[in-house]
């Protein structure tokens, strides 16, 4: 049974286990105490916290590999614009995407409206363009690391990375050191998969047991709208991008990167999710290292596709339920405000509803509205990681693509490095 096939039953188990539990047992304290916030909350939070062990080291070698690999600084250059570019295209597609659908279908509209001050969250300042460039620079390397601050560890990285370049054969051996260790790295991400499926089922079962499916229930229209156009995005969107980009099947990228789409959907988290997809671009896709190095933790931190097309909801339901009409030079302030959100923003706790507080205040609405989203938010950010990380993957195709850093006969086997992902590779 591959890897993905295991993920997807223990996940589909958990919900089921995490809805009965919500259903029938939710006033029994002995479940509640030792199984909810036992069991399940120890198991998944030492998942989560094993792969986001792997983000840091597993960035640091593989970046350094991958642009020592380049070993060009101008080539170094252009796939970061095309990425930045890629990145920035697919956000405000996503955006536009959404507010299109939802001013047509007007979600909202009707709505039994209750009035709600509480559980909001602060309204955080809008981040200028000025200390964007400011905050990407680490005034202490150790502290980027030690924060796990994802942007400014890019740049410090890279930085380095150009340093051992220009330092020539003296530079060789750090070269030859964060190669082994990348590979180290990989296969230690190789082992974690291993307990892949308890550490999912056991996230699922807790998440759904403390919220239950009937959460959704009073805000189904809006929930509804945000996953059909998320699902829309990820399967259409990005794949047409793909297709006339790189003339790549978008069948076969959906097939073989399922198990990072449920990894991502099941932690709620890009960065975590860096280990498995890092991995599964490199030995299912065929893309070579030194762009899955570079693009993937860069998309990880800057790809907000599936968050902007839940701003871009939110924002027409909230304008609806309120009776409040919004022109398109709001729209457009929403599309401008999740793209600046997106670069600006990257590590706050509560990202996706802290953007949303800074969007709210930006066109007009009141601010405490959000607390009438907040109840399905943690399932459709879900949802929404999962599309992130198709953004990921997409974009890192399309660039190896263009800089002929791709196998193609990888890419198109069904089974290239399916034993790879799922166990560690002989010695």
């Amino acid at each position: 049974m591959s890897m993905t096939t295991r993920i997807v039953i223990w996940m589909g188990f958990g919900l089921v286990i995490g809805s009965l539990i919500k259903a029938f047992a939710s006033d029994i304290e002995f479940i509640q105490e030792y199984l909810v916030n036992g069991v399940f909350h120890i198991v998944g939070s030492i998942f989560i916290n094993v792969l986001k062990m792997l983000v840091v080291p597993l960035l640091t070698f593989s970046l350094i590999s991958g642009v020592c690999g380049i070993g060009d600084i101008g080539t170094l250059g252009r796939i970061g614009r095309k990425s930045f570019l890629l990145f920035i295209l697919t956000t405000v597609l996503a955006t536009s995407l959404a507010i299109t659908l939802a001013v047509i279908i007007e979600p909202g509209r009707g709505f039994d409206m209750i009035q709600t001050t509480q559980n909001t969250l602060p309204a955080p300042s809008t981040p200028s363009w000025a200390q964007i460039l400011i905050d990407l620079i680490p005034d202490n390397p150790i502290a980027a690391y030690t924060e796990g601050n994802m942007l400014q560890i890019i740049f410090f990285t890279i930085l380095f990375s150009i340093g051992i370049l220009i330092t020539g054969k003296q530079g060789h051996p750090i070269i030859e050191y964060s190669e082994t260790m990348n590979e180290v790295m990989m296969q230690v991400v190789a082992v974690v998969m291993k307990i892949a499926p308890v550490g999912i089922f056991s996230l699922m079962a807790k998440t759904f047991s403390e919220l239950g499916p009937g959460l959704i229930l009073p805000m189904i229209n809006y929930f509804a709208l945000v996953a059909i156009i998320l699902i829309l995005h990820a399967t259409g969107t990005l794949m047409i991008l793909l297709k006339v980009a790189s003339q790549l099947s978008p069948i076969i990228l959906m097939k073989k990167i399922r198990a990072v789409q449920i990894c991502a959907f099941s932690t709620a988290s890009s960065n975590a999710t860096i280990p498995v997809t890092q991995r599964t671009a490199e030995k299912c896709l065929g893309i070579d290292n030194k762009t899955t190095s570079f693009v993937i933790p860069l998309g990880a931190t800057l790809n907000m596709d599936g968050t902007a097309i839940t701003h871009g909801v939110a924002t027409v339901f909230i304008a609806n339920i309120y009776g409040i009409d919004l022109g398109i030079m709001d729209y457009l302030a929403v599309v401008g405000m999740t793209v600046l959100a997106s670069i600006g923003t990257a590590g706050i706790p509560g990202l996706g509803l802290a953007m949303l507080t800074m969007i709210f205040i930006q066109v007009g609405l009141p601010v405490e509205s959000i607390a009438l989203i907040q109840g399905v938010d943690r399932i459709l950010d879900m949802l929404r990681t999962a599309v992130n990380v198709t953004g990921d993957t997409v974009i890192a195709t399309i660039i190896a693509r263009s800089e002929n850093n791709i196998s193609m006969d990888i890419f198109n086997n069904p089974d290239a490095g399916q034993d790879k992902v799922n166990s560690p590779s002989p010695r």
